[in-house]
């Protein structure tokens, strides 16, 4: 679809390895880029999910087009095993998550995600619930340097979250973006980053409660999956990644077992096989073509019998 190039594409297919007859979960739908890459790749089922309804009106043509094979839903895609209680009650094949926002989240000056166009400070992929505007606006100092700090990994975020206090109401985004510019000071100018881009990610991250959906949804992955099953994760900063090698490393073959003197500290049974010991990420090529790309991380793992 226009506008939206899926990172690591070639990667994402070779670890979820399509084969006819099974069944695949495309948690983070998007502009649909994984999803018509694996029904192209096998004669498979597709269920994607997005929270974002706008996503899901788009992606109704390649419904159309892959007719029976792809079903779409609006939601969460921690909630994918209820929504694959009675497209698959037999667990899946596959699950894929290409984390944070996508291309046209992005690039809609309307969906307040990004400083490049002036936009109103929303950030909500769901478009429902606390915006952006409603943090900054309504937070006290110490919950919004926690939010700055916590989620953007900004050092400075104490002087930011002063400076945005005091000068409330804010409502667009280049009015946010120049206030942590200024509250950052000449020096920021320097960095390779735009100064304002932690604090955008941690008021992003927050208003979604991305990582704790990141949580639930590994852990609905972990019930749907069959012995077998493939479960691929493409993140874009370390907050992300984080959670995810954790998750796969301690349920993993490569996570350290119980000792031997130690019998009754058994460690639990491993759940997955790592498909790779370290993340891969994109080749020059990707990232030269798609900058969106450079940060980009993937991890996978191979389901276990039960």
């Amino acid at each position: 679809m226009s506008g939206h190039l899926p990172v690591m594409l070639a990667e994402v297919l070779e670890a979820l390895s399509p084969r006819d007859g099974a069944h695949y979960i495309d948690g983070t739908f998007g502009g649909g880029g994984y999803s018509s890459a694996i029904l192209e790749a096998a004669d498979c089922k597709v269920l994607g999910i997005d929270r974002d309804p706008d996503a899901i009106a788009r992606g109704q043509k390649l419904v159309e087009r892959f007719a029976g094979r792809l079903t779409l839903v609006q939601g969460e895609f921690s909630a994918m095993d209820q929504f694959t209680e009675t497209a698959a009650p037999n667990g899946v094949d596959g699950v894929v998550l290409d984390l944070g926002v996508s291309s046209f989240q992005f690039d809609q000056p309307a969906r307040g995600f990004s400083f490049r166009e002036d936009g109103p400070l929303d950030m909500r992929m769901s478009l429902s619930g606390e915006s952006a505007a409603d943090v900054v606006n309504g937070a006290d100092e110490r919950t919004l340097s926690l939010i700055i700090s916590r989620y953007g990994e900004e050092k400075n975020a104490r002087r930011i979250a002063r400076a945005i206090i005091a000068a409330r109401p804010v409502t667009g985004t280049a009015q946010l973006a120049k206030i942590v510019c200024e509250a950052q000071g000449p020096i920021a100018l320097r960095h390779a980053i735009h100064p304002a881009t932690r604090t955008f990610q941690g008021l992003r991250i927050h208003v979604n409660d991305e990582l704790g959906e990141l949580e639930r949804g590994l852990d609905a992955a972990l019930r749907i999956l069959k012995p077998q099953g493939r479960l691929v994760v493409v993140s874009f900063h370390s907050l992300e990644d984080r959670i995810v090698k954790q998750f796969l490393g301690s349920r993993s073959t490569a996570a350290p077992r119980a000792s031997r003197h130690a019998p009754d500290m058994a460690a639990p049974k491993a759940a997955f096989e790592l498909l790779q010991k370290s993340p891969r990420v994109p080749s020059a090529a990707e990232t030269e073509s798609n900058p969106r790309a450079r940060s980009a991380k993937l991890r996978a793992g191979l389901k276990l019998a039960a």
